[in-house]
């Protein structure tokens, strides 16, 4: 397929981030990321998750996200022309249509009821879509709140991201930023 869009808040970018971008990737000539919650008039909360929406789980700003997101997709091997990242405000589908094209197909991944609220929002709006797996949340694997914590406790965390980001991590004043929240 021409265009695939795939999602997600990238609040930091980690190594299973990494494998769902290139799971995605894999399938269509040009890859669409779609950041959420771009900014916090952009966010909402929702009944699904009732944590995503606070600034402790948002602590990176877009074009933070972006960086580490290039910087990853990059060292991986892929092109720059292979890819765009762009904002995507996920609770606000009536906006869908300013940031994506409507007719290419919407990846994504189901773990819990936020995964299937996404599924629902998706469809609400008649998309295409591909679930590229189901799995329960047990088997998720790393999250971006894992991540955060162990930044802020000063625990390791290098290993958990892709090596093309940690120096953006460490450049941009993130630890202190995450600690201040």
């Amino acid at each position: 397929m021409k265009e695939g869009i795939i999602h997600g808040r990238f609040q930091g970018l980690h190594n299973d981030h990494l494998r769902y971008l290139l799971a995605g990737y894999e399938r269509c000539d040009h890859l669409i990321i779609g950041i959420t919650n771009p900014e916090p008039l952009a966010t909402s909360p929702d009944n699904t998750d009732n944590h995503r929406h606070l600034p402790q789980a948002n602590p990176f700003t877009y074009y933070e996200r972006q960086l580490m997101i290039h910087a990853a997709l990059r060292a991986a091997g892929v092109h720059a022309e292979e890819f765009s990242v762009v904002p995507l405000p996920i609770n606000f589908p009536d906006r869908y249509r300013y940031y994506v094209p409507l007719d290419a197909v919407f990846f994504l991944t189901i773990y819990d009821n936020w995964g299937e609220r996404k599924l629902e929002l998706f469809n609400s709006q008649g998309l295409k879509t591909e679930v590229m797996w189901q799995r329960p949340i047990e088997d998720k694997g790393l999250t971006g709140s894992d991540l955060r914590h162990r930044i802020i406790s000063g625990r390791p965390w290098k290993h958990m991201v892709p090596r093309a980001v940690a120096p953006i991590i460490e450049a941009c004043g993130l630890r202190d930023r995450i600690n201040s929240i």
